[in-house]
């Protein structure tokens, strides 16, 4: 058994550029590349396995087909979703629904809660991160009305910030950030307002106000999370995020370090320079831009090099 290599899926947005192609060296399609669907079993981007036994099988087959990689897991789809973004254009500010929404009204789909950590942004950078609608009447006010500068929140995001976004949640990334994103396996999404914006037919996009109003929740809740830091042997182990969808670390790794997840599949992703890791006796190298899962049950796994990471479980 070994770790499993991923080649991340490309979607063209139209808000999307070229850095993905800058940063990580990716082959991108187009110059308005705007979504890395890095580990995904979703069935609009799966991933395929890269390397060993199983390469050349997609993601969710592996999922269905060999869950003893994943510890036997309850969960009929595959749970998470990685992605890096890259919004060289302000994003729609948008808003997604919980579990049981979806399931009602989207043929099952899994909800979307999500998280960013921001990789990069442009000097004074900001984010649409909630809103100021006291009762759901103010809200379908004040977007019938088109009052967005009174209705939207924004505020300020620098290199290294990390958001927790839950469902129900307003938001939208602007201008000049890159961000990796962790999230339930979901590709539903409701469009609040999308900047009058026209697609490459020339047509305005399509809004989804019925069902954003349906989901939103109000008043905004701000959730703020609060990390924390554990210092081991050449590592520094930062924990952004503990939810019930997901567990969220960034890994600062200094040279050697060893962990231990025998019981917990993980999502890796290296976002800053390179390094090995070495697992069950064999080596295998890490490059920024690599996205793997470690299996479960391969034992130690011992990190080394100079490296950044951000590492997700469920």
């Amino acid at each position: 058994m070994q770790p499993l290599f991923l080649k991340p899926v490309f979607k063209e947005r139209i808000w999307g550029g070229t850095a993905l192609q800058k940063e990580f060296g990716y082959e991108i399609p187009t110059d308005k590349t705007g979504e890395c669907w890095a580990i995904s079993a979703h069935l609009n981007g799966p991933s395929i396995i890269a390397n060993g036994p199983f390469e050349g099988m997609t993601l969710d087959e592996l999922w269905k087909e060999r869950p003893e990689l994943f510890g036997y897991p309850k969960e009929e789809v595959f749970p998470l979703l990685t992605k890096i973004l890259d919004a060289n254009m302000d994003l729609s500010v948008q808003v997604h629904p919980d579990d049981s929404y979806a399931m009602v009204n989207e043929n099952g789909e899994l909800g979307k809660t999500e998280c960013w950590y921001i990789i990069d942004c442009k000097e004074d950078a900001d984010m649409i991160f909630g809103h100021n609608a006291k009762s759901k009447e103010e809200l379908i006010q004040q977007i019938n009305e088109g009052k967005w500068n009174e209705l939207l929140r924004r505020v300020k995001i620098k290199p290294g910030d990390f958001f927790y976004v839950p469902s129900g949640t307003i938001h939208a990334l602007c201008e000049g950030t890159l961000v990796l994103e962790t999230q339930q396996s979901s590709d539903t999404t409701y469009r609040v307002y999308d900047y009058d914006r026209r697609d490459s037919e020339g047509n305005l996009r399509d809004l989804h106000l019925e069902k954003a109003i349906d989901v939103t929740v109000v008043p905004h809740q701000n959730h703020v999370s609060n990390p924390t830091v554990q210092i081991k042997e050449n590592a520094r182990i930062t924990t952004l995020i503990e939810s019930k969808f997901f567990t969220v670390y960034k890994w600062n790794i200094h040279g050697k370090s060893c962990f231990l997840f025998n019981d917990q599949y993980l999502l890796l992703s290296v976002i800053k320079g390179n390094g090995t890791v070495r697992v069950s006796g064999n080596k295998y190298g890490l490059e920024k831009g690599m996205h793997l899962i470690i299996p479960v049950g391969l034992g130690e796994l011992e990190m080394d090099g100079e490296c950044e990471l951000i590492v997700s479980h469920t």
